[in-house]
């Protein structure tokens, strides 16, 4: 495992300084006080945060996940979240992984697992 990937100088730094990583324009707007960004980052499953507590505190049961590594933290939360019996989609768009065979690997894999697996467009026309 690649640590520099998960590399930040503080554990409540959403992004990693100077990687020039942000949130997507188009999904901003839909940034406000009832977003939950869950902190410090863990590479596996929601239960090393309090991401399925803060989604139930908040009447939420359907997620929709999107990272940078489609098969390690992006797979490994959404096999957590919906044994956890939340309903889950992939925005495959937004999901990348080191090399092409493994993107599509995990994008196969979320086939079988997500509720959903669609475009960061059709995400946007569904909100």
């Amino acid at each position: 495992l690649n640590n520099k990937m998960f590399h930040r100088e503080h554990q409540y730094q959403e992004t990693v300084k100077g990687s020039g990583a942000d949130f997507v324009e188009e999904l901003k707007p839909y940034l406000d006080e009832n977003t939950i960004i869950t902190s410090p980052h863990k590479i596996f499953g929601p239960e090393s945060n309090d991401l399925a507590l803060q989604l139930r505190k908040n009447g939420i049961d359907t997620v929709i996940l999107a990272g940078m590594n489609a098969n390690l933290c992006v797979d490994s939360h959404l096999r957590e979240l919906v044994e956890s019996g939340f309903h889950v989609h992939v925005a495959a768009d937004a999901t990348g992984a080191p090399g092409q065979e493994a993107y599509d690997a995990a994008i196969t894999n979320f086939g079988f697992v997500a509720d959903r697996t669609m475009s960061t467009a059709k995400v946007l026309e569904e909100l």
